[in-house]
């Protein structure tokens, strides 16, 4: 489980203190990395040209010189063929996890809960090699 506080400057719809908090079924492998949003407006994340805004949760899709390229990930299991890459962007680091399925917590103290965000359902259209980040996946109704 990923449990992190909610930006209520940059989300107005959260409070100061609120906490969200994602569920990834199936985790492979994931990671901290520590390019922040200094580093992202700089160009120092291999993502910063490819993903439109800081501070999202996206899916990533293809790009595999991409997922390989750090080498500090925490691997959990051996790769399924079925992961699905996200990709989450702190204000002070970055979160990237290959799992079968991200999921909201079903926990009453999940701010994500509270706002209506929703995480969308990913077909396999939404997988294609072609297109390096996907999609948002935190949105509200």
């Amino acid at each position: 489980m990923l449990r992190f506080l909610v930006n209520a400057f940059q989300f107005t719809a959260f409070q100061e203190g609120e906490s969200g908090m994602l569920r990834f079924t199936a985790c492979e492998c994931y990671r901290l990395g520590p390019t922040d949003d200094d580093g992202w407006y700089g160009g120092q994340c291999r993502f910063s040209k490819l993903a439109p805004e800081w501070g999202e949760f996206y899916l990533v899709a293809g790009g595999a010189a991409l997922l390989d390229a750090p080498k500090d990930w925490r691997i959990m299991a051996p790769p399924s063929g079925q992961g699905r890459h996200f990709l989450f962007y702190f204000r002070d680091n970055t979160f990237e996890c290959v799992a079968r399925q991200c999921l909201m917590d079903p926990n009453p103290d999940n701010a994500l809960l509270r706002t209506g965000k929703k995480l969308p359902e990913i077909s396999p259209a939404d997988l294609k090699p072609s297109v390096v980040i996907r999609r948002r996946l935190c949105r509200s109704q």
